[in-house]
């Protein structure tokens, strides 16, 4: 959500027609830098022959969001006016538009003046995650995590919080886990994506919980179990359909070919063009464990994200078909 609204915001000043401002009208107070102008970049910036790119200002206070240094830049030239977009937002957003500028390019901000921004950002977004926070100040979760945790008047009520892709999840893993338990005990044909929604939680977290109560496991990993508020709660078993069943008796490649080679042979799909499709798409799937070890280690570490990602929305598409074709079955029992 945060990076939508950035963006958006960002699109909002892009299509907007620079001006040329005053220099003495801009006020450059409250920089997440607190150490103040670098000397050595700022005369870099002043004997570059090319012209200053615009700076960024919060209009409603004229406050210089990002190119504090090309403001004394300009100053050093002997300039009195310099050229300026305008961001509408709030204050608070223009703090946060300020540091993660000061982190995505330019000079850097300090460690120290990174976490007082995430500080201030976490005061002012009590609703972000801790991911998001960092994402925006250049460090790690676990370091706001701490910072949240020191900061006077911390709500311990939070039940949720915001993460970077703008849905909202429970701070208790522990509870969304629970819940999802549950809706797959009365539900266990749904999606792992309808799961994750209704719990409140990730597709892969609730991926991990159905794979615990298939093998008969707590949903909650060790640690959440033992800090659970509710740890003696008891979960009701999944029920199973038919295709659960075979999915926890999990057959091996070769038992899925001879089925496969059995649905070939029915004329109601060989000689149908999206019988054929579905023939193909089945056979797939029918190579061993050995062979998907093989084609997993042998992805490269940075297409490993988009294939996970992918491999989650083709679960999700069979998923549907395995529900659907289940409800079929059921209809005309």
């Amino acid at each position: 959500m945060r990076e939508m609204a950035l963006q958006r915001e960002q699109e909002q000043i892009d299509r907007q027609t620079c001006v040329e401002v005053e220099i003495s009208l801009l006020s450059t107070v409250d920089s997440p830098r607190t150490s103040g102008e670098d000397p050595d970049h700022v005369e870099a910036l002043s004997v570059a022959q090319s012209p200053l790119p615009p700076i960024l200002v919060h209009r409603p206070t004229m406050r210089v969001i990002d190119g504090l240094h090309r403001v004394r830049a300009a100053e050093l030239r002997g300039q009195d006016k310099i050229a300026v977009s305008f961001f509408e937002g709030s204050e608070a957003d223009a703090f946060v538009l300020a540091v993660e500028s000061n982190t995505m390019h330019g000079l850097p901000l300090s460690k120290a003046d990174r976490k007082r921004a995430a500080a201030r950002i976490v005061t002012s977004h009590p609703q972000w995650s801790d991911r998001m926070v960092a994402s925006v100040a250049g460090i790690a979760p676990g370091t706001v995590a701490d910072i949240r945790r020191g900061l006077p008047g911390a709500s311990a009520a939070e039940e949720s919080r915001i993460g970077q892709d703008g849905r909202v999840r429970p701070i208790n893993a522990a509870a969304g886990r629970r819940n999802a338990a549950k809706i797959i005990a009365g539900n266990p044909g749904l999606s792992l994506r309808q799961i994750a929604r209704m719990a409140g939680i990730s597709p892969e977290t609730a991926r991990d919980v159905r794979s615990r109560l298939r093998r008969g496991e707590d949903p909650l990993p060790g640690r959440q179990s033992r800090t659970s508020a509710d740890p003696g709660a008891k979960l009701p078993a999944p029920q199973r359909s038919a295709g659960d069943a075979a999915v926890h008796g999990r057959p091996s490649g070769q038992d899925h070919s001879v089925v496969v080679e059995r649905l070939k042979a029915d004329p109601a799909l060989r000689l149908s063009e999206t019988g054929r499709t579905l023939l193909r798409l089945l056979n797939l799937h029918t190579i061993d464990a050995t062979e998907w070890q093989r084609i997993i280690d042998n992805v490269p570490p940075h297409c490993s994200g988009i294939v996970a990602r992918l491999a989650d929305e083709y679960a999700v598409m069979w998923s549907e078909l395995a529900l659907r074709l289940g409800g079929r079955v059921t209809e005309t029992a």
